[in-house]
C-alpha cells in the first residue's frame, strides 16, 4: 500500500507536543517481541522509546512493599505518587531533550505485573500489549535463558502476563489500550504498524519498517542476538518470520505437554491450540 503525502509530515496526524502528548507503554510477556515494537516506535521523528529500566518497577517499592516503614514519616501516599510521578516524567523530559524527541514511551514486559501502579502514576496513559503464541514465548525463553527458564515460562510465567496484561484491558478504556498479536505484526508489518499509529494519533511513515537504520540505545547483548537469529533463520529482512511457529517446530514433549495441560483453556481462547492438538 502506497504511502500519502501526510505519511512522511512528521507534524501531520500528531497528538501536539510532550506536554499534551500522552506516554506510552509497551507490554507484554517476556520474549513476546516487545523489543520488536520498542525499535518501531523508537524510529519514529517524534516519539522516544529506549531500553528497559526497571524504573517504575523499583518505585513501585516505595508505595508497596515498604509503605508501612515509608508511611512513619508523616507524608501522605499522595504526596509520595505525585514525586514519583515528577522524578520519572523530569528523566524522561531529559532523555527527549537531548533526543531532539517530544514524546516518550517505554518498553518493559515486568511492568506488566505492576499497572495498576503506573495507571495511578500517569493517568492519561496509552498501553500496548504485544500477545504471542505460548509455544514461541517458552522455545523463546529456552533459547535465551535455558531449560529451567523455559519449564518456568510453561509453567506458570506466559500465561501470568497475558493474564495481568488482559485483565488490566478489560478494566481500561479501549482508547487508551491496543492488543496486537505478534504473529500478524511479522506477517504484514504495515497495516498493523499503520494500527499502531492510529491508536497512538501519530503519523505513519514507511521508514518505520527499517529500522535498522536509525540510532537506537541497545546493549552489545541485544545486538549479538538478533544478527544470531536473523543468521539462523537465514533472514535479510528488518522484520522477520522465521520465528513463528518455533515452539511448535522444536519444543520437546515435557515442555509442550507442561504449557498444554497448565494453560491449554488460554492456548485455547487465544486461537493458539486447536482442539486436534495432543496434550
Amino acid at each position: 500500500m502506497a504511502g500519502s503525502p501526510q505519511d512522511t509530515d512528521t507534524d501531520t496526524a500528531s497528538s501536539g507536543d510532550s506536554a499534551t502528548a500522552p506516554p506510552v507503554f509497551v507490554i507484554g510477556s517476556p520474549r513476546s517481541g516487545t523489543t520488536l515494537l520498542r525499535l518501531i516506535l523508537d524510529s519514529h521523528p517524534r516519539i522516544s522509546c529506549g531500553e528497559e529500566t526497571h524504573f517504575l518497577r523499583d518505585l513501585e517499592s516505595v508505595v508497596g512493599r515498604h509503605w508501612d516503614l515509608v508511611a512513619t514519616y508523616g507524608l501522605d501516599r499522595d504526596w509520595w505518587i505525585r514525586r514519583l510521578r515528577d522524578l520519572y516524567a523530569d528523566f524522561q523530559a531529559e532523555v527527549l531533550a537531548r533526543s531532539g524527541k517530544v514524546r516518550w514511551a517505554e518498553k518493559d514486559p515486568t511492568y506488566t505485573l505492576h499497572l495498576p501502579f503506573i495507571a495511578e502514576l500517569f493517568p492519561d496513559a496509552l498501553y500496548v500489549h504485544l500477545l504471542r503464541d505460548g509455544h514461541d514465548v517458552v522455545a523463546s525463553f529456552r533459547d535465551r535463558w535455558g531449560y529451567r527458564s523455559a519449564a518456568r515460562a510453561a509453567r506458570s510465567e506466559w500465561a501470568r502476563y497475558v493474564g495481568a496484561a488482559r485483565a488490566f484491558g478489560a478494566r481500561t478504556d479501549h482508547s487508551r489500550f491496543l492488543e496486537l498479536r505478534y504473529e500478524h505484526l511479522v506477517a504484514d508489518p504495515e497495516s498493523e504498524t499503520r494500527r499502531l499509529f492510529d491508536f497512538l494519533g501519530e503519523s505513519w511513515q514507511p521508514a518505520l519498517l527499517d529500522f535498522d537504520p536509525a540510532v537506537h540505545t541497545a546493549t552489545d547483548r541485544y545486538r549479538w542476538f538478533t544478527a544470531q537469529r536473523r543468521e539462523a533463520g537465514r533472514e535479510t529482512a528488518t522484520i522477520y518470520r522465521s520465528r513463528v511457529g518455533a515452539g511448535g517446530r522444536s519444543l520437546d514433549p515435557f515442555l509442550r505437554t507442561l504449557l498444554r495441560r497448565r494453560h491449554g483453556p488460554l492456548l485455547r481462547e487465544l486461537g493458539y491450540l486447536d482442539d486436534h492438538a495432543s496434550a
